[in-house]
């Protein structure tokens, strides 16, 4: 079956490359939103939620594990993980997610601030090719998110392009170093109430969102999700990678339970019919090879 959004998916990564050099303008300030008694801007909702999980007892799997199961929404973009106005045309204003730098910014080295600014305006969006968001872009990837659990792992499956991937939560060493994949190497284990999950051997060719903000393959990251009610998953991933950042940071927002009666997750058949890609390379713009930091 073809996706909700197959026959859309070339005009919008076509409007990437006019987008991308576009000027941003004033942000709109639309009347604050809430979820789980929380504000939806990501500080804000962080704050509040890491006092609301204190005091929250999830409904439990028959294995005794919270029950994350379920469809959820994201309650963000993948636009631009910084804050960002609205083009007028395709891309949304939207709050930063990253809660604990002083400016809410990425701390980038020099060098990787200047390779960013330049991404959009040389090289093909991973999203647009249809390849994997990568970690920890999966979580606010466009499309239906659905999680599921066994007495042995967490699966999150997003309709985005097939991507998904497989959280075992038992006892199980990552895998060699050597081996990178688009979506990481994931282990997770229960803390409590909370999903915490390792993730390594990335690739370091997705992107983090559509503005080309990034990280090499030395990119770290711990999730934690945490359900502060029965309908609304507090998402943390603290980034952490000494060849592009001054230092780590954390990204949070949340995630809302799709209650959305019969609804599905389809087969988004990203590639069929998608165009978008010969059009990017006409116009001078080039896969992602990933980039080295100076000197290595």
């Amino acid at each position: 079956m073809i996706g909700r959004y197959a026959g859309v998916v070339a005009f919008v990564a076509a409007a990437v490359v006019v987008l991308a050099s576009a000027p941003a303008v004033a942000a709109q300030q639309p009347a604050p939103a809430t979820v789980g008694g929380c504000l939806v801007e990501p500080a804000q909702f962080h704050a509040c939620a890491l006092q609301k999980i204190k005091t929250f007892t999830p409904r439990r799997t028959a294995d005794g594990q919270p029950d994350l199961r379920g469809l959820w929404n994201r309650t963000v973009t993948s636009q631009d993980i910084e804050e960002h106005g609205a083009d007028g045309l395709n891309v949304q204003a939207g709050p930063s997610l990253v809660v604990d730098t002083p400016d809410r910014r990425i701390p980038y080295q020099p060098w990787a601030l200047a390779f960013r600014n330049a991404m959009v305006a040389r090289y093909i969006s991973p999203l647009a090719a249809c390849l994997p968001p990568g970690l920890p872009r999966h979580v606010y990837a466009p499309a239906a998110h659905q999680i599921l659990q066994t007495r042995d792992s967490v699966v999150h499956m997003l309709e985005y392009s097939h991507s998904y991937r497989v959280i075992p939560t038992i006892d199980r060493p990552h895998v060699p170093a050597s081996l990178r994949l688009w979506q990481g190497d994931s282990r997770g284990r229960w803390e409590g109430n909370t999903l915490r999950v390792d993730v390594t051997n990335q690739n370091g060719l997705a992107w983090f969102d559509n503005a080309g903000n990034f990280a090499t393959d030395a990119l770290h990251v711990v999730e934690r999700f945490t359900l502060l009610d029965a309908d609304t998953i507090h998402y943390e991933a603290r980034i952490e990678d000494p060849n592009v950042y001054t230092r780590p940071f954390t990204i949070a927002f949340a995630l809302v339970r799709n209650t959305t009666p019969d609804f599905e997750v389809w087969e988004q058949a990203c590639h069929e019919g998608n165009r978008a890609v010969e059009g990017m390379l006409e116009v001078g713009l080039k896969p992602y090879p990933g980039v080295a930091p100076p000197g290595r």
